[in-house]
């Protein structure tokens, strides 16, 4: 399969540096073969591959609020108007099942911070019932300690400041 020159990319630049995610993770997210992202590399590294900067790279510009509406107009339409929609657009037919995983990848990874938030919080609220129950511990020892104290002192006839 033939990919478009903004496709290929916004996926080069994903295993490159400031990003430097795995080929296969991107791979994966793409829906293409690692291969196929190796030799775009080795095409690089060769110079026989130029990785200009799109201006009009439709996959980075937009927002993932953009892209959400964008794939979820591209469900609705029928078979005959997706390429009249995709050039008003200005997108390429790869770059939906991209946005589609770049959502998926990033809703996933919203629910694994928030499950891991929580079980944060859920090991604080045990350390923070711990040390209640032992400082109720603590105080009950020491009522106790003062209600005996009260009697000693009684019994032997000593008077609290209080009591004078």
């Amino acid at each position: 399969m033939k990919y478009s020159k903004s496709f290929r990319n916004a996926i080069l630049r994903k295993v490159l540096p400031p990003e430097n995610r795995s080929v296969y993770s991107v791979a994966k997210e793409a829906g293409i073969a690692p291969i196929t992202i190796n030799s775009w590399l080795a095409k690089l590294k060769d110079g026989k591959l130029d990785i200009e900067q799109d201006r009009d790279d439709p996959v980075s510009s937009r927002s993932m609020k953009e892209k959400l509406d964008l794939v979820l107009e591209y469900q609705n339409l029928s078979d005959d108007n997706e390429g009249e929609w995709l050039r008003q657009k200005g997108l390429h037919s790869e770059h939906i099942p991209l946005f589609k995983q770049e959502i998926t990848t990033l809703m996933a990874d919203k629910s694994g911070e928030k499950d891991k938030r929580i079980r944060e919080l859920e090991k604080k609220v045990r350390q923070q019932e711990k040390e209640l129950q032992r400082k109720e511990s603590a105080l009950a020892e020491v009522v106790a300690i003062l209600t005996l104290k009260k009697k000693l002192d009684l019994r032997h006839g000593i008077m609290d400041e209080d009591e004078r």
